[in-house]
């Protein structure tokens, strides 16, 4: 099951769905997926014209691939513009994640200032694509690919403090609009920023995970590659703090996202 054909279930059942186990990541579901299934019930609470804002994750455990789980969306509130939405997802009757929502439609501001400018990076075709590698790279990166231009690959004991390059859906997959929820997926492809720093593979997980859209979104469909750069702010103890951003391949800024990571290592 590809990447659009997961969000149509999740648009037809959006209680309860069961993801395959192509898109694991260890023992569990790769966690833009559970963000994407979350969304995608949030949404459906929302009145139109209210775009997704951001979104707050708690990952509480992992969710198990191939076991049925209720994505349980309720509307906490809808002022004049803003609402409010938190969904429970729920597997064998343990939470599993908490996810928290703000949609919200656009009003008058004096405010105006344009964001920065994007980083440079290599063209696609010079930089290196982590391949799939069936039992050694994560189950999920068979759907999507990453092509380092900024820092160390995962494991090499780097001590650079930005990571990134380029992301998009890989394969023959359909050509069409990216949602928010494929932005969900093609931020979190990415290994926390930390992962580089580790001279050989452990253990490590999200704990948070923040992440906000630029609305209206910028014209992308599934066959473009946008830029991504993760910072590393602080880590130590065994957790990882860092900041990231992902950009169209014109450089206009799509969405900002923070995470808090644990590290056994």
């Amino acid at each position: 099951m590809n990447f659009s054909e997961l969000i149509q279930a999740a648009r037809r059942y959006p209680g309860e769905m069961v993801v395959p186990a192509t898109w694991g990541q260890g023992r569990a579901v790769f966690g833009g997926v559970v963000a994407a299934l979350a969304f995608e019930a949030m949404r459906a609470k929302v009145e139109p014209g209210r775009p997704v804002r951001s979104l707050a994750m708690t990952f509480v455990g992992p969710l198990e691939p191939e076991v049925p789980a209720n994505f349980e969306a309720e509307l906490l509130r809808e002022g004049k513009a803003v609402s409010q939405v938190f969904c429970r997802v729920v597997q064998k009757g343990q939470v599993v994640a908490l996810v928290q929502g703000s949609f919200g439609g656009s009003r008058q501001s004096v405010v105006q200032l344009e964001a920065e400018p994007a980083p440079e990076m290599k063209p696609v075709a010079d930089c290196f694509e982590l391949p799939f590698i069936p039992g050694v790279t994560p189950e999920f990166t068979r759907h999507l690919a990453m092509r380092w231009s900024i820092g160390g690959l995962p494991f090499s004991n780097s001590r650079e403090r930005d990571m990134g390059g380029w992301v998009r859906f890989r394969g023959d997959v359909v050509k069409e609009v990216v949602t928010e929820s494929h932005l969900l997926a093609l931020v979190d492809a990415w290994p926390p920023a930390t992962v580089p720093h580790l001279p050989s593979p452990v253990p490590g997980s999200t704990l948070t995970w923040t992440i906000e859209f630029v609305q209206p979104l910028p014209k992308l469909d599934t066959h473009d590659w946008c830029k991504y750069r993760a910072r590393i702010e602080h880590a130590r103890d065994g957790y990882g703090h860092a900041a990231a951003a992902l950009w169209s391949p014109e450089g206009e800024l799509v969405a900002m996202s923070r995470q808090t990571v644990v590290v056994f290592g």
